[in-house]
């Protein structure tokens, strides 16, 4: 079959040509933008779920949906050594910019608020080249956002925000991923923020993606967060989600499955979206015509395999260390070859693997969680972020 007329996007954060299963998150969306645009009381929004769930797709389709309303709209990635203020900067400028203010005025003062808070992180004694701005032309406007205390100046921030977008009956929406990397005062500071706004009436709204232990983080910073936000799990598509994924690209194309190749892609896959574009792109390049069948399928797994091995399981690993990669093996020794796809077990299980004391292993599983390879759902338990990863390290020992 033609590779170019290849429909399936096997890429990191790329939408596929279709947005199956997510019906329901995008019409709750959809009510949420008009609910606060009226000034009716809504809270912000969570997604949690593992790598290669569409989390980051469909961040990008809610952030579509405020851009056709006509909101403010910006979008930032958290990371574990990365401050809030400059890159929240960032987005709130592009937000300010989108709502189109007619006063300029007000929109120039309130650009001088987000460069108030920006600038703050240098502190007040640093060099010129070191008071980093985001592009902002507007002076700053001293005394607001810039006190120094993130919970403060974050509060002020966002009140300011509010009220351009309140003035032109519009939203405001921050979209936030990989939000479980986002610092322990931050995070404090942001679950403030949209507590104070929400009370306020004002129309601004997070919507924060990340990983499964993502509310255990905002409860363990404020114990409001629990009620602050609306949590939505993201997890892999059923049979017919996944189905509709395959069916309705190829179908576009003039192309279509055989029921027995349907059922071997999700039998592969298991529903997760990332692995039906690989999967599906891979028939697809193999499969000599129209309709694709179960034998193009067995073709295409290795080259599928391979494909996940490196872009997807394999770029996670090499960032591990030796003594880090040794705490994952044994993660997915303790597991077993039935497991779940996480592989969640606990902690006395991976130290019995290696023979070593749970204590000693502390650094080890501290550093994978930092870096989002394995997250704890539950006190004394461990499982990895990536669906199927125990899978992947079992092969490389075989």
């Amino acid at each position: 079959m033609d590779p170019i007329r290849n429909p399936y996007a096997p890429g990191a954060g790329q939408r596929p040509p279709e947005l199956a299963g997510r019906d329901e998150q995008l019409a709750a969306f959809d009510v949420v933008l008009e609910r606060v645009a009226r000034g009716r009381p809504e809270r912000s929004l969570v997604l949690t779920g593992l790598r290669g769930v569409g989390k980051t797709v469909l961040l990008n389709a809610l952030r579509s949906q405020a851009v056709r309303k006509g909101w403010g709209t910006g979008k930032l990635e958290a990371r574990p050594d990365q401050r809030l203020r400059r890159p929240l900067s960032s987005a709130l400028h592009q937000a300010v910019r989108e709502l189109g203010h007619p006063q300029a005025d007000e929109a120039a003062h309130v650009l001088g608020v987000i460069r108030s808070f920006a600038q703050r992180e240098a502190g007040p004694s640093a060099k010129l080249r070191d008071q980093w701005s985001p592009g902002i032309d507007a002076p700053p406007v001293r005394g607001r956002a810039d006190s120094g205390d993130v919970e403060i100046d974050l509060v002020e921030l966002l009140t300011d925000v509010g009220g351009l977008a309140a003035d032109v009956g519009k939203g405001v929406a921050v979209f936030l991923d990989e939000m479980q990397d986002v610092g322990a005062d931050d995070v404090s500071a942001l679950c403030a923020a949209c507590h104070e706004l929400s009370q306020s009436g004002l129309p601004v709204i997070v919507v924060g993606a990340g990983l499964p232990h993502l509310p255990a983080v905002l409860s363990a910073s404020k114990s409001y967060s629990e009620r602050l936000f609306s949590y939505q799990r993201i997890d892999r598509l059923s049979r017919d989600e996944a189905d509709r994924a395959l069916t309705s690209p190829a179908a576009e194309e003039d192309a279509a499955y055989t029921p027995d190749a349907l059922a071997a892609m999700y039998d592969a896959t298991s529903g997760y979206p990332y692995f039906i574009q690989a999967y599906g792109k891979a028939a697809w390049d193999v499969a000599p015509r129209s309709p694709i069948t179960v034998e193009d399928v067995a073709v295409a797994a290795p080259e599928a395999e391979r494909e996940l091995a490196v872009g997807f399981f394999g770029s996670r690993y090499e960032r591990a260390t030796p003594g880090e990669r040794e705490y994952l093996v044994a993660m997915a020794d303790a597991a077993g070859a039935d497991a779940d796809p996480v592989g969640s077990v606990g902690t006395a299980e991976v130290a019995a693997v290696l023979g070593k004391k749970p204590q000693s292993l502390s650094p080890a599983r501290d550093s994978l969680l930092k870096k989002g390879l394995v997250y704890s759902g539950e006190r004394g338990k461990v499982a990895f972020t990536v669906p199927h990863f125990g899978t992947f390290l079992r092969s490389r020992q075989a």
